[in-house]
Order: C-alpha cells, then structure tokens, then sequence
C-alpha cells in the first residue's frame, strides 16, 4: 500500500472513532466546555471542519487558497477561533453532516494527488502523505479534547505512529518556534505502541534519549498532556529541555498544561517537517 493510503485510511479510521464519539449528543452536549479555553465540543468539530475545508480547497484549487493565506495572515489566531465560532453557531446535526461530507472529500482528494507535488499551505508547502499526517494528528488531538470534555476514555492504536514519527520530525521546529537553536546531536525515542511494539528512532548511542508509551509521547508533542503528568524517561539535558518544548503544531510556541490541568493550547494550521 502506497504511504498516502496508508496515512489516508489511518485518518479515515481516526474521525470515524472521534464520530463515533459525538454522533450521539444531543444540542446541550454539543456546548460542553472542552479543554481549549473558549472552546465547545462545537467549535472542536467546527475546527476539524475548517481546517478539513481549507486543505481541500489548497488541494483543488490553489488561488483561492492563496487568497484565504492573504487574509488569514492578517489575524492568524484570530482568524481560526472566529472560523470555530462560525462553524460552532450552526445546528449541530448540520455541522456533524457537513464534517463527514467534507473529510470523505479530503480523503479522495489526498489519494489522488500525483507524487511529488507539493501542496500550498500555511507554513512550507507539503506533500499530500505529509498533509494526511498534518489532519490525522490534529483529529487525534481535538478528539482528545472531546474526550476530555466528555470524560471518557477513547482506545489508544497503532495508528497514533504517525503522530509519533511527526514528533520526532519536527524536534528542531519547537526550537525554531521558540528563538533557539537546535542541538546539532540526535536524539534516540524508544516508544511502545498500543500494540506493545517497540518504535525506534535516532542512533543507538545517542546520550538524550526519550522512551516511554507510544500515546504518552503523542500527548506530549501535542501537548494535551503536561510533561509531569507522563510516563516519559527522559535522558539527557537536551532531551529535558526538549519535553518543555516540544510542539507539532504550527504558530507561536503553545501554552501547554499545568501539571494535572485539562488546558489545552488553540493549535491551528499545523506544520509537518516530513
């Protein structure tokens, strides 16, 4: 199987589970506080949708995505959490309809994309595996803030490895985010898979070393998680400040949580360095 229908069936998988989870509520549920300051179940759903919207729109048709870059651009925050409450005020069986419609078009339209092409984008341009995975961590990431919300616990899969690999690649992005500069040596991530595979990155010999579940990690670099409240190892002084840091998610450096809080940071138009 090609890497985009890989990537494309994983994400299919991870919106049907997060489906799964609001498909049932009824319109006072839908205005459960998330996570997210400010946030709703709405405006979580009204997100994916967007940013869904947005990346189909970069794929078919490039100017008009290039004249939604312009204005974005204006008010980069703003913009986004305007477009959530837009999309929150709508009646939520429409907007649950108008998410799967959406996200299945995506979904074909990623696979059709020729390999090679890089898609227009609001970091770098990216390829359609690297916009997949760009979708599949921030549905994995608002799903959790449902889930949070709801206080419920969805079942971790291996599917979460392109999350896992999308941080361990965007490592030096966090320290560009935050003005420093990025230490020249690897790092070595030991993570254990829902599965209880073993996933390996970096040289054996590396002395930072980050090792720990495969969904402890994905929470930390998408921090939904605050580093104290994970079952992480973490070798090395550059690996420790790493942690602090570590981001997915393009923009201005995240807030994070607090130790044992549910806060989450407004992540928007996600970067992936693959």
């Amino acid at each position: 199987m090609a890497l985009i229908d890989t990537v494309v069936t994983a994400l299919d998988a991870e919106s049907e589970s997060l489906d799964e989870l609001v498909a049932g509520l009824n319109p006072e549920q839908w205005a459960t506080p998330t996570p997210a300051a400010g946030w709703t179940i709405a405006h979580q759903i009204g997100h994916l949708l967007w940013t869904d919207r947005v990346s189909l729109v970069a794929i078919t048709d490039p100017d008009e995505f290039t004249a939604q870059l312009t204005e974005a651009m204006t008010d980069p925050v703003g913009f986004v959490d305007e477009a959530a409450a837009t999309e929150a005020r709508r009646d939520p069986r429409e907007l649950l309809a108008d998410w799967r419609t959406t996200r299945g078009r995506l979904a074909g339209a990623l696979v059709a994309v020729p390999e090679g092409t890089k898609l227009p984008w609001f970091g770098p341009p990216m390829s359609a595996p690297s916009m997949a995975t760009a979708r599949l961590m921030e549905t994995w990431a608002h799903g959790l803030d449902v889930a949070d919300a709801l206080g419920v616990q969805r079942e971790s899969t291996d599917r979460i490895y392109n999350i896992a690999h999308l941080g361990v690649r965007t490592r030096d992005f966090a320290y560009m985010v935050n003005g420093l500069q990025a230490p020249s040596r690897q790092f070595r991530w030991e993570l254990t898979a829902p599965s209880g595979e073993l996933w390996a990155w970096g040289p054996e010999d590396a002395t930072d070393i980050v090792r720990g579940p495969a969904v402890d990690f994905c929470e930390l670099v998408t921090q939904r998680r605050h580093r104290d409240d994970l079952d992480l190892e973490v070798i090395g002084d550059d690996a420790r400040h790493w942690v602090t840091i570590a981001q997915v998610f393009a923009g201005p450096p995240g807030s994070g949580r607090e130790p044992g809080q549910s806060t989450t940071p407004q992540d928007s138009t996600q970067e992936e360095q693959q």
